[in-house]
């Protein structure tokens, strides 16, 4: 399974390690992924999906079902 959000599309970004003596090196920032088992209200049924703690408080605060419709996210295909 790829380390991708399946609400938003967020994956790793490209980013330098700066050590004290400035000598930079590549490294992969990894997008903050978690395994949540969410209440979808207006199926009435569990949906099991995989997204960033950034959606998470996003759901909190919308809603699963609003908030998957913004992003243009059919739950039905997760």
């Amino acid at each position: 399974m790829s380390r991708v959000c399946q609400l938003t599309g967020t994956r790793a970004n490209n980013g330098m390690s700066v050590s004290h003596s400035h000598i930079r090196t590549k490294k992969l920032q990894q997008a903050n992924l978690q395994q949540r088992r969410l209440w979808w209200e207006e199926e009435n049924k569990w949906i099991n999906i995989r997204v960033t703690t950034r959606a998470l408080k996003t759901i909190q605060k919308k809603g699963l079902g609003k908030y998957a419709k913004s992003l243009g996210v059919d739950l039905n295909k997760l």
